[in-house]
């Protein structure tokens, strides 16, 4: 017999009851996007098929779900999402590109912060292929990478650059980071030159697409010439692209000809950053001297620690109802109590200790269940 399921969000969420869908029974939103030409057309389908009412979910709804959570790239830095990457022209912002495209198709640590690896797309729209070679060569050496591709001509977000992305996730499925050097590059001419709408606009795009297909966009953008007392208001252009961003990175030296900078870091799933850098002068790699803001860790959890000394290589999966799992564990707690506690957690168990929590409603009642993830799975 097929599990019930509730209607409570319209955007189903991993593991959780599954709401009113936006899609074609059955197609997830990433099999939606494949399957349709992505432009605005996607977003007005979407509006035609949301209810005349506004579809809402409560605080008790809200804490019954486990929702989706979104896994760092590299830890502390970066998230799936559309960030902007700004700097000074001629500052070595496309080195310091390479060097995150590279540590990521690596799975190698940047900087002494983890890296998850996945194959990475280069928009490297303002060189050539002689140029980038000199460049890899020059920091990395001939090492052998199948996971990172360059590409030096592309379309317009819009205008035929969507297919093109979409065709290589469909080939490249675990692509996790696609970098576009540069902004003006991709974005259609426009009368307005640029207003918050349209400038709020190119960023939405590369943020839907984003979010649809649980990727990262780096989008490589210029500062203007003023200081700004906030450093973020530095970025060329209106209000609209850190608007509409998920996180910014912003490069900046006192002088040209230093070999010193410092990274900022703003976003919405990460602390805000300061990193002190020095460019290695014989490799042209940035290296981290120090960082002035130190990352926060959320207090250890002793619910999560019970679990990962339960479900383990010996014992790597359980499943039962709340109440069982209450046993299991050796808690007192209400089990609806817990369940919740575990909906919340979801994500951190994880990340933190590679165990994957669910929690359905079958026609025998709630259940709920732990499994042992393989790393190169997680």
């Amino acid at each position: 017999m097929m599990d019930e399921k509730r209607m409570t969000a319209p955007y189903p969420s991993v593991g959780a009851d599954e709401g009113r869908s936006l899609t074609k029974p059955g197609d997830s939103l990433s099999e939606y996007a494949l399957n349709c030409k992505y432009s605005e057309a996607i977003e007005n389908e979407w509006m035609k098929r949301l209810p005349s009412y506004i579809e809402t979910v409560s605080m008790s709804e809200l804490f019954d779900n486990v929702y989706k959570n979104k896994t760092p790239i590299i830890d502390g830095l970066l998230c799936p999402g559309m960030y902007l990457f700004v700097g000074a022209p001629k500052l070595g912002k496309s080195y310091l590109m390479a060097q995150i495209a590279y540590h990521v198709s690596t799975g190698m640590p940047l900087w002494g912060y983890p890296v998850r690896k996945g194959t990475v797309l280069y928009l490297a729209l303002e060189d050539d292929y002689g140029r980038l070679q000199e460049r890899m060569y020059r920091m990395f050496g001939t090492t052998e990478n199948e996971n990172l591709f360059f590409c030096i001509s592309a379309k317009q977000m819009g205008n035929g650059l969507d297919d093109q992305l979409k065709r290589f996730i469909q080939e490249h499925p675990d692509t996790s980071l696609v970098i576009v050097d540069t902004l003006q590059k991709v974005r259609e001419a426009d009368g307005e030159k640029y207003s918050y709408a349209s400038d709020y606009q190119i960023i939405t795009r590369f943020k839907t697409f984003a979010d649809l297909f649980d990727i990262c966009f780096m989008v490589v953008h210029h500062t203007r010439k003023q200081r700004a007392d906030d450093s973020f208001d530095m970025i060329s252009g209106t209000n609209g692209l850190l608007g509409a961003a998920d996180g910014a990175f912003l490069l900046q030296k006192d002088k040209r000809t230093s070999s010193v900078a410092t990274l900022e870091v703003s976003g919405r799933d990460q602390q805000d950053q300061q990193l002190f850098l020095v460019r290695n002068e014989e490799s042209l790699c940035w290296e981290l001297d120090h960082v002035e803001t130190e990352l926060w860790k959320l207090p250890p959890e002793p619910l999560l620690e019970e679990i990962a000394k339960r479900i383990t290589t010996d014992d790597p999966e359980w499943s039962g109802s709340p109440t069982e799992l209450c046993s299991f564990l050796g808690v007192d707690m209400k089990a609806n109590a817990l369940t919740q506690k575990m909906n919340v957690n979801a994500g951190r168990l994880m990340q933190e200790y590679g165990i994957q929590y669910w929690n359905k409603r079958t026609h025998a009642g709630r259940q709920v269940g732990l499994r042992l993830v393989p790393r190169d799975d997680a």
